[in-house]
């Protein structure tokens, strides 16, 4: 399987992230990531989907059938411009005092933020590739992760076209 992140422009109405994702998933292609926030237009919403796939013919289904939607304006495939993708982690880690220094230091590896300190844990902001976030995760297993929160993948594409121009 491969995975491809789709930026998809769509009217700013109630059920449209609804009908988006039932859409793919009734055509059983599996979405690892979907997050949908406002644009610069308050009548727009952009939503960033990575999606599972087999290959392109796959990809090209999906593609194909989210334009059929009527309140689609626009579909990117930003795995074909050049682009910057990032995800944001919560990540709340059993801490004592003994510990907190450690725990401190692999946050500064990993250039992430102490946003919280609690007698028992804190809870740690990062932002970053998937494998950054899976590597700083598989460093802080030792000290026992309480609590993870990830939004999944957004991306934007590089230089001075917005996707709506593509």
């Amino acid at each position: 399987m491969k995975k491809y992140i789709l930026a998809v422009l769509v009217d700013n109405k109630p059920g449209v992230l609804t009908h988006v994702s039932g859409l793919i998933s009734r055509r059983a292609f599996n979405i690892e990531s979907i997050s949908a926030g406002y644009t610069e237009d308050e009548d727009v919403t952009r939503i960033n989907i990575e999606v599972s796939v087999e290959d392109d013919r796959e990809l090209e289904q999906v593609v194909n059938q989210l334009g059929k939607l009527i309140d689609v304006i626009k579909i990117v495939n930003l795995g074909l411009v050049d682009s910057i993708i990032r995800e944001l982690v919560l990540l709340k880690v059993r801490a004592s005092k003994g510990s907190l220094a450690d725990i401190r230091n692999i946050v500064d590896i990993f250039r992430g933020k102490i946003v919280d300190v609690s007698p028992e844990n804190v809870v740690i902001e990062l932002t970053g590739s998937q494998s950054k976030i899976n590597a700083i995760c598989e460093m802080l297993a030792e000290f026992e992760i309480i609590e993870i929160a990830r939004t999944g993948a957004i991306a934007l594409s590089r230089g001075p076209i917005p996707i709506k121009k593509m």
